[in-house]
């Protein structure tokens, strides 16, 4: 086994458990105690675990994975305001990306009343949108995953190639300046960097909260962004990194 796919069933493994065991994922990956030592190692210099006697644990700035309802009751103001702005982006006959995430579905109460087209894999997008006659809906397809009541996989990874997205709405559990946008969940991570490649303009919809840090899955580089839409009380020092970057930061 290679060592990033270790790396990749380590984290996975601690997203869902919340600490782990050398000699146990020893034992599940097939290899020596030493060799979970050294990817211990290499994974908290990287940020994504704190070593612990005998196992690891999740760094405090690492976001565990929350259900959609868990998600839509955090920072609820901050999501509306984002949300807001982010659907005066959208112009006339477009064809934008919706992701599963929380801010993302919100938008879906702000969306301007002229054509034009959605793509989605969120099963909530889909429903919210359904039966409104100036916007064609478009599902991906795709494996349905419950937690986040989101289609992924392959079949929904092909759909994407299909479209010229004119504007992909999407969020993460974090957003840093060296490491890019993160998420808790591989799967949803892998798939929104097929979305990336498919889209023009990248617009991440973060609130302060997710501002500087980090999660499990990295799935997107600063420079891929196009704009981000984000709360006032945002860290102004990383906001004019971003800046610098040439990414468009619209303030909610």
């Amino acid at each position: 086994m290679l060592a990033a796919e270790r790396h990749h069933r380590i984290i996975q493994a601690l997203t869902e458990r919340g600490s782990v065991r050398t000699k146990g994922l020893a034992g599940e990956l097939d290899v020596t105690d030493e060799t979970i030592r050294k990817d211990f190692e290499y994974l908290e210099q990287q940020g994504l675990l704190v070593r612990s006697h005998g196992g690891a644990i999740p760094p405090k700035r690492v976001i565990r994975e929350l259900s959609l309802t868990e998600r839509q009751l955090i920072n609820r103001e901050a999501k509306n305001a984002i949300a807001k702005a982010a659907a005066k982006r959208i112009q006339p006959d477009e064809t934008i990306f919706i992701d599963a995430s929380s801010t993302a579905l919100t938008i879906t109460q702000y969306l301007p009343d002229f054509h034009f087209t959605v793509i989605s894999n969120a099963h909530d997008v889909i429903s919210a949108l359904a039966g409104v006659e100036h916007i064609d809906v478009i599902s991906t397809g795709g494996l349905f995953e419950q937690r986040s009541r989101s289609f992924i996989g392959l079949a929904a990874e092909k759909t994407l190639h299909r479209y010229n997205i004119h504007r992909m709405f999407f969020s993460g559990n974090g957003l840093d300046l060296e490491r890019g946008v993160s998420e808790s969940n591989s799967r949803q991570a892998a798939f929104k960097e097929h979305v990336i490649e498919a889209a023009e303009d990248v617009c991440l919809l973060a609130d302060e909260s997710k501002i500087g840090q980090r999660s499990s899955f990295f799935f997107a580089q600063c420079g891929d962004l196009k704009s981000l839409v984000t709360s006032k009380k945002a860290n102004p020092a990383i906001l004019e990194s971003l800046r610098n970057l040439g990414i468009e930061i619209i303030l909610a």
